[in-house]
């Protein structure tokens, strides 16, 4: 089975420098990039599977954003926040050696996209051209924030890889339906060795910080800028939901296909938040997109 390459990039933050992780698929030489971006706890390898079925015909890029996976840790968690993994998605585009990406976002990973998007360079296009934003918008629902708090960096152990794929699948209900192998495959990578024996999550716990620090305050002036950026957007935008998303709510995604000047949006049956586009019709979409079919 096709495997990545494991590279890294150093990224500047407030008082130093850490390095992000990235995965690479496909051929290093194809200017045509798409850069995958997982959401709040999870990590690049996430997106293997969409990954090999665009590797043919694009480089793929899959970073574990700061923090996450074999990326560094920060020693100030309240920069654990979109500004700053919009600033190392700038770098890690510098690095690729590209002037425009294509960008596929989960949850976080798509609030990174539509930041990223707001950004231009005088008299330069904008660095992303086609962009899925996967089961994430401008407005959250507050039922979501209160679930994902629930677990979010709580300091667990386990004593196998399988107790902890197991205990992953219990709080990733929401993806949907996936075969065992698949739940394996989404959980592997999120479990590395703890130092007193056993396995711990593939993250920062601190990454919690942030998280609960958030206000209604805060989330309104997040979403105002954020739908700012979004309507701004005037390459092609594929917005996904699960049909059964209490992230993203039917109304927000409607708005959203409303207000933007080239939007459309697919909903899954049976999928919460997030599709994790691993299944065929997933993938497929995705792929189509991307690849103007």
């Amino acid at each position: 089975m096709q495997e990545p390459r494991l590279h890294h990039v150093t990224c500047a933050h407030p008082g130093g420098l850490h390095r992000m992780a990235y995965a690479e698929w496909g051929d290093p030489a194809n200017p045509e990039v798409v850069v995958c971006v997982h959401g709040l706890a999870r990590q690049g390898r996430d997106f293997d599977t969409l990954a090999r079925a665009l590797a043919a015909d694009r480089r793929v890029i899959c970073p574990d954003v700061v923090g996450r996976g074999r990326s560094d840790w920060l020693a100030d968690p309240m920069l654990y926040q979109i500004p700053t993994y919009v600033a190392d998605m700038v770098t890690l585009i510098a690095r690729l050696g590209v002037e425009r990406v294509d960008w596929v976002g989960t949850s976080m990973g798509g609030l990174i996209g539509m930041g990223l998007a707001g950004l231009r360079a005088a008299g330069q296009p904008p660095l992303i051209r086609r962009m899925v934003v996967n089961d994430v918008g401008p407005a959250l629902e507050p039922v979501a924030i209160a679930r994902i708090g629930q677990y979010l960096g709580q300091p667990l152990r386990f004593e196998s890889v399988e107790q902890g794929i197991a205990y992953l699948q219990t709080i990733s209900a929401s993806f949907g339906p996936h075969t065992p192998e698949q739940w394996a495959e989404l959980g592997r990578p999120m479990l590395h060795p703890a130092p007193e024996g056993g396995w711990r999550l593939h993250y920062d716990p601190a990454i919690a910080v942030p998280f609960r620090s958030w206000t209604p305050e805060i989330g309104r002036l997040g979403e105002a800028l954020l739908w700012q950026s979004w309507t701004s957007i005037e390459d092609p935008l594929l917005l996904l939901r699960g049909a059964e998303s209490d992230l993203l709510s039917a109304q927000t995604a409607q708005a959203m296909v409303q207000r933007g000047r080239q939007a459309r949006c697919v909903e899954f049956a049976g999928v919460g938040h997030a599709p994790m586009l691993m299944q065929p019709d997933q993938v497929d979409c995705v792929r189509d997109f991307l690849l103007g079919g």
